[in-house]
């Protein structure tokens, strides 16, 4: 492991060109692959392919999933053999009790909120006149980082100079003389609320993405037979819109839900993770960089795995049923 992690600036410099290695070898198997002579076996040219893809995936994937079970199961130091004690401190420590309450808000709110707002919006702005420019404002959010957008909602939040505060103490301010405004993101348990806010902003322009090219795809027999019958308005979506695109709502639910499991940039840039607002992948993070708790920090990652495949493989179903379905 040290070799991979150098210090020095030699073995910083000799990494650099095991990769470059690494890589100048890898072109040479493709090149190699795609001059082999017609009487190669059928096999071999797959194998070729897929040989280093394995090693890399298992070198990168799997080795360290399993050095992170087994250091979930030692102490800090990552010397003594402690069982199940982290996950045991992870479940029943009134802080880390937080932690996934907070986890919990996220992967519920984020992902319902998101798809209503894109599914509404979707519906609302079809085939009008300025259907490009509505939908372009709404999916414009989506090309900030991360960490651009929690530095722009951070000034929205901030209690002398944010635009929140102002409208605030303007329209508080007609019933209560001199009202300031509260501090938005150290008051506990709403400032986990103001941090989701956020991600809802962002995720909200891929759900609208999604579901409009899923609104659009449904075919204009349907809709127009259903107009014939007397259908529109509020039926038209609720009884039509709807149900023909559920396979695409279940989709952005469900990977929405994911990026929300592992919602770390916008905790760590807006608060940290303190007041009360840390998540499982930020807690993750501090135990083990911060703290050097590796142990804990190894197992809060566990449980963050853990807690994601079922979600990965309902997605992967809802996949398969709807390329079925097509």
């Amino acid at each position: 492991m040290d070799l991979l992690h150098p210090t020095d600036a030699l073995g910083k410099f000799a990494l650099m060109v095991l990769a470059v290695l690494i890589f100048v070898a890898a072109m040479a198997i493709i090149l190699a692959i795609l001059n082999l002579p017609k009487r190669a076996p059928k096999w071999l040219a797959p194998v070729c392919f897929l040989g280093p893809t394995l090693i890399a995936v298992s070198f990168g994937l799997i080795y360290p999933a399993i050095v992170t079970v087994s250091n979930s199961v030692h102490d800090k130091t990552g010397d003594a053999f402690v069982g199940l004690a982290n996950y045991v401190t992870a479940f029943t420590q009134p802080e880390f009790l937080i932690v996934l309450r907070n986890t919990v808000f996220w992967v519920v709110l984020v992902p319902t909120l998101s798809t209503a707002l894109g599914l509404v919006y979707s519906a609302l702005v079809d085939r009008t006149r300025f259907e490009k420019l509505a939908k372009t404002l709404v999916f414009m959010p989506m090309a900030i980082s991360m960490v651009g957008a929690s530095i722009i909602w951070k000034f929205m939040y901030d209690n002398k100079v944010g635009l929140l505060s102002a409208c605030y103490e303007w329209f508080v301010g007609m019933f209560v003389p001199n009202a300031q405004a509260p501090q938005w993101l150290m008051n506990a348990p709403l400032n986990n609320f103001f941090l989701i806010v956020v991600m809802v902003w962002i995720q909200s322009g891929f759900a609208m993405t999604v579901l409009s090219a899923a609104i659009k795809a449904i075919p204009d027999d349907i809709t127009e037979a259903a107009m014939l019958d007397g259908i529109g308005g509020w039926k038209m979506f609720t009884q039509i819109t709807i149900p023909m695109i559920r396979p695409s709502i279940v989709v952005v639910l469900t990977t929405v839900a994911m990026t929300s499991l592992k919602a770390f940039d916008v905790v760590r840039t807006m608060t940290g993770g303190n007041y009360d607002t840390s998540v499982v992948a930020n807690e993750f993070y501090t135990q083990s960089f911060k703290y050097n708790n590796q142990g804990l920090g190894a197992a809060l990652a566990v449980i963050l795995f853990v807690i994601i495949i079922p979600v990965i493989v309902y997605n992967v179903k809802q996949l398969k049923k709807a390329e079925d379905v097509r």
